[in-house]
Parts: C-alpha cells; structure tokens; sequence
C-alpha cells in the first residue's frame, strides 16, 4: 500500500501535470474553422490529383442508365 505521504506527493504531480495541460490547451492557437487548418494540405499529393483526375472524367463521361438506355 501507499502511504499517505507519497500518495499526497503522487496527487500533487498529477494536479501540477493536469494544470499544465490545461494552460497549453488555452494557450494552443485556435482556427476558426477545422476545414481552414486542412485545405490544401493534400493538394500537392499524386493520389489526390488522380482522384481529382478520375472524378473530372467521370462528370464528363457519357452515362446510360440501364433500365431506360437515356443519358443521364
């Protein structure tokens, strides 16, 4: 068991560590939106401009419908 000094010592660390924590939060910057922090973020990666690529031609593609052979 622990005795109550190092008990008092271990409860005193984790007040210090979790008023720590809270201090870097408040001070942490803040983006006003989570979609400013992230755009462009990918823009330069080869997956992301095949994707872009692939959804392009697939607007532009000629698509029927099966059940009624009409372009859509």
């Amino acid at each position: 068991m622990l005795d109550e000094a190092n008990l008092e010592q271990r409860l005193a660390t984790l007040e210090q560590t979790v008023a720590d924590i809270k201090h870097r939060v408040i001070d942490a910057p803040t983006h006003s939106n989570w979609l400013e922090k992230v755009i462009g973020s990918i823009s330069d990666e080869p997956a992301f401009l095949q994707a872009l690529e692939y959804g392009r031609s697939l607007r532009h593609a000629d698509i029927f419908t099966e059940e009624t052979g009409e372009q859509l």
